[in-house]
């Protein structure tokens, strides 16, 4: 049953009053009631919004510097009375007590509040107490109130008055009081957090823009937590998501290893005898993408290197330290950022930003080694094909997914990253292998996640391609390990995925 209610009277508190008014004016349109306090009503009037203030309804001033505003029968009782109730509605007549069907918040920023760095005295005073009860008790109460708790739902609310008249089913009540405990919640864990001294202590750096020009950035981080900047120009956004993704895969790494990183994934990447050597088969995996790219070692920076490393152009260089000799010929450009990964771990948890929310999860930080070498086919591989396919596993698992690597003598030969399907990702890497001129026979290839048809390892086959390391996990897992028994190639099977999104 639909359950279908109009919205006769709107409570608007908001923090931020930033398109609130295309709201008050569809409000207006539709003879709703606004009620409102403080800034917020004060902003609505001198935008000529006609507004009920929330005293002339309590008969009570804003008292203790704005701390109680709207903590009133009235008001609260207003939002939590129950509509078809018979004792309620007695009451609320009794008591005079007008229904308040919608409620619109804004909260204090405690979070950002103290991601800058705020005095204690300000991020108290940023722990919302009226605004966290309306949430809460408008959410309750969703079978007769909406409740916006915040900006991120203007845009559904916005659409209900103008393409609804103000009229809600209780499913759309459900949602908004759905998506308030949410915002409830999370509020109420930072603030915890900030109590517990379990809250990151965090500094803000205004970055340039973000991923493009017309987009603004900011970092928000704990102090010890970036690379130290031993040189150049101020850090991007996208020079902190190649840093990151830099680090990360370079710390999979125990034998001495360079990386180049474009766009978050491995261009090049090799394991040698030396920095130099493990530069030189890094750079030749692809010399073309690297132009512009990030740098990343596990080993100290020599003369040597560094001299090579200087005849191309490049964003940034990481690694643990520098010659002193080697430092100064990186310097000789102005712009070109050094730093040093010294102490540098990645972090052991992920957060990504998800609609009003954050997802977070652990890091990938599994590493396959020998004794997750699962011998699928008849075939095994030898030392160095498994020396190989562990070298391209680590690759693939850093590369976005849909990911194909393919490796040779603990080189990068070729990858397929990002891609819509796993054979296009392979068709990919086969096709740049070739264009820099490298054979792929006797080479390995490294899967971030299982073959559902045979259809990848008869192409790495028919390219050269002799042993294959995978997840497994497929129901059609046996045709591949068939196809590759009847024609000679090894296959490895790991048990464990390794997707980038």
């Amino acid at each position: 049953m639909e359950n279908k209610k109009r919205i006769e009277r709107a409570l608007i508190s908001v923090y931020d009053k930033n398109l609130i008014l295309d709201i008050a004016n569809e409000l207006v349109r539709l003879n709703i009631e606004i009620l409102s306090t403080g800034g917020t009503q004060k902003y609505l009037q001198d935008n000529g919004i006609a507004v009920t203030s929330v005293e002339s309804l309590t008969g009570y001033p804003s008292i203790f510097g704005g701390r109680v505003k709207t903590l009133h029968p009235k008001v609260m009782g207003g939002i939590l009375y129950r509509r078809n109730e018979l004792s309620d509605l007695d009451e609320s007549a009794k008591y005079e007590i007008p229904g308040i069907d919608l409620v619109i918040v804004d909260l204090y920023p405690f979070e950002e509040t103290v991601a800058r760095g705020a005095s204690e005295a300000d991020i108290i005073e940023k722990i919302d107490i009226g605004g966290i009860s309306l949430i809460r008790a408008a959410a309750k109460n969703f079978n007769d109130v909406v409740i916006v708790a915040g900006k991120e739902y203007y845009a559904k609310i916005l659409k209900v008055l103008k393409e609804q008249d103000g009229v809600t089913t209780l499913e759309e009540r459900r949602h908004f009081a759905a998506g308030a405990f949410l915002k409830s919640s999370s509020y109420d864990s930072h603030i915890f957090e900030y109590f517990n001294g379990t809250y990151p202590q965090n500094e803000t750096k205004q970055l340039r823009y973000g991923e493009n020009p017309h987009q603004k950035a900011t970092y928000v981080g704990t102090g010890n937590s970036l690379p130290e900047q031993l040189h150049g120009k101020e850090i991007s956004y996208n020079n902190l998501l190649d840093i990151e993704a830099a680090i990360e895969l370079i710390s999979d790494f125990e034998d001495t290893a360079v990386a180049v990183i474009k766009h978050n994934n491995a261009c090049g990447c090799a394991i040698g005898t030396s920095v130099r050597d493990a530069w030189d088969k890094a750079l030749a995996a692809d010399p073309v993408s690297a132009f512009g790219g990030i740098i990343v070692s596990n080993r100290t920076i020599d003369v040597t290197t560094a001299e090579d490393i200087n005849k191309i152009f490049f964003e940034v260089i990481i690694a643990p330290d520098y010659e002193e000799a080697a430092l100064a010929i990186l310097k000789s450009k102005k712009n070109r950022i050094i730093l040093k990964s010294a102490g540098i771990q990645p972090s052991e948890v992920k957060f990504r930003s998800m609609f009003s929310g954050i997802l977070k999860q652990d890091r990938d930080a599994y590493k396959e080694s020998a004794a997750d070498m699962n011998f699928a086919t008849d075939k095994k591989p030898s030392q160095a094909e498994i020396d190989d396919m562990l070298f391209a596993n680590i690759l693939v698992k850093h590369s976005k997914s849909n990911a194909i690597v393919l490796a040779k003598d603990r080189k990068l030969l070729a990858s397929g990253v990002g891609q819509t399907s796993r054979v296009d990702a392979l068709k990919q890497a086969i096709e740049k292998a070739r264009n820099f001129g490298f054979s792929l026979d006797g080479a390995v290839m490294a899967s971030d996640a299982f073959f559902p048809f045979p259809d990848c390892v008869e192409i790495a086959d028919k390219a050269g391609v002799t042993a294959v390391i995978h997840p497994g996990g497929s129901i059609r897992d046996n045709e591949s390990i068939d196809y590759c028994n009847r024609n000679g190639m090894a296959m490895i099977i790991t048990g464990h995925r390794h997707f980038k999104h």
